[in-house]
């Protein structure tokens, strides 16, 4: 991927914002990247996580989608969450990668959070919340967002989602360039 993308493994590793040396060893087979480098080192190549471990989709034009027609993208955000509490469900609308733009339904039970540990990655993020509350922290940054409320981040600053109520939260947002 780095070869086709036309990098040197260091401009990759410039891109990516990791050391030169963990991309050799990665393509050496003398390491394997934690989740938080491997999401870095393909921000840096412009792949998302979903482009990387899932085969090609067949590409679909439509323009309107029925809730069933949404794809669940949960357990691919559990895999790339260190220490995830509650149950978060992450919905997109159509083919992201086409559109450069991901757009999400999520919903949080009571007591989801993203981790400790947060999130980074390359990218633009804004949601506006549609039913409950939730917790945004980027940077130093935290707020309780209600229904109506919204968010607007670069996504390379460390960031985290919990909702600290005691019913579920939904939130609509959107991501470019995608992220999962």
């Amino acid at each position: 991927m780095r070869q086709a993308a036309s990098f040197s493994q260091r401009q990759l590793a410039e891109a990516s914002g990791v050391p030169h040396g963990q991309i050799s060893m990665i393509e050496t087979n003398r390491s394997s990247p934690s989740v938080a480098s491997l999401r870095k080192i393909l921000g840096g190549l412009n792949v998302s996580m979903s482009e990387f471990f899932e085969p090609d989709d067949p590409v679909t034009q439509s323009v309107f989608f029925k809730p069933h027609e949404l794809r669940d993208l949960t357990t691919r955000l559990y895999s790339t969450l260190d220490d995830p509490r509650g149950k978060i469900t992450l919905q997109q609308i159509g083919d992201a990668k086409a559109h450069n733009l991901q757009i999400l339904y999520e919903r949080y039970e009571p007591g989801a959070d993203t981790g400790e540990q947060m999130l980074e990655h390359v990218s633009h993020e804004g949601g506006v919340v549609i039913a409950g509350e939730i917790e945004v922290t980027v940077g130093d940054e935290i707020c309780v967002l209600k229904a109506g409320d919204s968010y607007l981040f670069d996504s390379q600053s460390p960031h985290r989602f919990r909702n600290i109520g005691d019913r579920e939260a939904i939130v609509v947002s959107a991501c470019t360039p995608p992220y999962l």
